[in-house]
């Protein structure tokens, strides 16, 4: 792999009939949310699972917990097993929208102690131009009673009073992974107010990206995360967006980079707004 957590076709192509690979499905549109398993069934690479993010990779909605709160981590864990993951499968996941799909089932699977994940460099459009196997037809059903407990996890979730304190500790840094146009408060396209956290900084996960949708190489990650990070540490950063989706992509794009141990805030602004006494930024 070009690092532990990138594939590339080829490489996932080579062992797309190992029995200890699990691929994953996981395109979606958040404007549609049954798009992403339409696509599956009307064509997949050949021997994928589909998992569904608002069903299966998302809890309960509480009104105030942010639009893709954190599943159960044993029902995560139940339903990895289900699907035929043990602790050695390595898993890929891919998607057709730059990674940010594949990059949050990646934290996901971290989140839940399962280290041998990885994501699809250039996911379902570099799958489909290079030509590798593909098919159609519904989705595999998991295997029903399929239980496995969760792993100490290998990543760190921070909430929104963790957040909020920090307005005053200034413990770690938020960097916000939206388009600058939602960070400057200056449109809102799904959440109902425009805004960002108090002194987050904007670093979009689409300039992760090169022009055909694959990330970028890790020196230039790490250059330009760098640009807008400085001097502080990974382990001082914290990762948010609407709701956790694109965080994931820009966590994961540290990651390539070599710079690792930085956190999510999986309720992100979706969630930060819930209360309206939490502060707001514009400009």
């Amino acid at each position: 792999m070009t690092s532990m957590s990138l594939m590339s076709v080829s490489q996932l192509a080579s062992r797309l009939n190992d029995a200890d690979v699990r691929v994953f499905d996981v395109r979606h549109d958040l404007g549609d949310f049954s798009a992403g398993r339409r696509q599956f069934e009307e064509s997949h690479i050949a021997g994928a699972h589909f998992l569904d993010n608002e069903r299966e990779l998302a809890g309960a909605h509480t009104g105030r917990n942010g639009r893709h709160p954190l599943p159960d981590r044993a029902a995560l864990a139940s339903l990895m097993a289900a699907h035929g993951v043990g602790p050695e499968t390595l898993v890929v996941g891919y998607d057709a929208s730059g990674g940010q799909f594949a990059a949050h089932l990646w934290w996901l699977l971290r989140w839940i102690g399962h280290g041998r994940v990885a994501v699809l460099d250039g996911g379902w459009q570099a799958w489909k131009a290079a030509g590798l196997p593909m098919a159609s037809g519904a989705v595999p059903a998991p295997a029903a009673g399929a239980a496995a407990a969760p792993r100490p996890p290998l990543v760190e979730a921070v909430d929104a009073d963790a957040v909020l304190a920090n307005l005053g500790s200034h413990a770690f840094t938020v960097v916000d992974a939206r388009a600058a146009a939602r960070w400057r408060g200056e449109v809102e396209p799904i959440d109902p107010e425009a805004g960002r956290i108090p002194g987050a900084l904007n670093r979009p996960y689409t300039d992760n990206l090169k022009e055909d949708g694959s990330f970028k190489s890790p020196d230039q990650l790490r250059q330009e995360f760098q640009a807008v990070l400085g001097n502080r540490a990974p382990s001082s950063i914290v990762h948010q967006c609407g709701s956790g989706i694109t965080a994931s992509a820009n966590l994961f794009a540290m990651e390539v980079a070599g710079m690792r141990g930085s956190r999510l805030y999986p309720g992100s602004w979706s969630e930060w707004i819930s209360d309206p006494s939490r502060p707001r930024e514009k400009g």
